[in-house]
């Protein structure tokens, strides 16, 4: 899967690259219940289509419902919870109460017919049974089928027929419902250490030193002048404008 059916020969065959593909004579067939139909039809008057066009029709019914009814919700149940797609709670919800819906229709139906049309086996019980022994398998545990005890009598009897046990071999029933699959988140990148803070010293401004204020010094007297030292003298300036 993933490389032998995305080849462009297989792409040719199946245009969406889904199995199973089967090869003929006069060219391939896609899809299950196709490809089911097609090797019903090889051999006329085996009686998997019944003896009547009410037959024929009831049949086709049947093998709608077991595809729309119990395989899609056989696979919407089981799906997320192997990891082929995301699971989400409320789908599941829904898609069992679904599931029981069309096992509770199939089981009254079943109470009072040991074939789904007429009296021995068809293609709709082949496909019925297929469809079912998914879920018997691989999710539909004891406690969930014991709701519908036509359907499981009408399952245990097919499967006990040579011709099933060839194709599917010894069917048992699963004993548990596979777990959700954890949800694997992201790695976070890891976030960069952050600089602890610096503790912050307090600085002390330093200590000017106190300037002394000092009186001002007072002015120094003037040096004497030498003819200070002189002893006054006796001559009048003014005496000589009256010459």
């Amino acid at each position: 899967m993933g490389v032998s059916n995305r080849t462009p020969e297989f792409l040719g065959m199946n245009p969406i690259g889904k199995v199973p593909v089967l090869e003929t004579p006069d060219g391939p067939i896609f899809e299950s219940n196709a490809i089911a139909r097609y090797v019903a039809r090889l051999k006329e008057g085996n009686g998997l289509f019944g003896f009547s066009s009410i037959d024929h029709g009831q049949v086709e019914q049947w093998i709608d419902f077991a595809s729309l009814e119990i395989d899609a919700n056989i696979l919407q149940w089981l799906i997320p919870r192997v990891g082929f797609s995301v699971y989400l709670a409320l789908i599941e919800e829904a898609s069992i109460t679904e599931l029981k819906r069309a096992l509770g229709a199939l089981d009254t139906y079943l109470a009072s017919n040991a074939f789904l049309v007429g009296n021995a086996v068809t293609l709709a019980d082949i496909i019925m049974t297929c469809n079912l022994a998914l879920g018997f398998s691989r999710i539909m545990t004891k406690d969930f089928t014991s709701e519908f005890p036509h359907v499981e009598h009408y399952f245990w009897t097919m499967v006990c027929q040579p011709n099933f046990q060839k194709v599917l071999g010894n069917v048992s029933q699963t004993e548990t419902v596979p777990p959700v699959p954890s949800e694997k988140k992201p790695a976070q990148p890891k976030e960069a250490a952050k600089p602890k803070p610096k503790t912050e010293v307090n600085k002390e401004e330093p200590v000017k030193p106190e300037v002394e204020e000092t009186a001002e010094e007072a002015p120094k007297p003037k040096p004497k002048n030498p003819l200070d030292l002189l002893p006054p003298s006796t001559m009048i300036l003014d005496d000589w404008k009256m010459l």
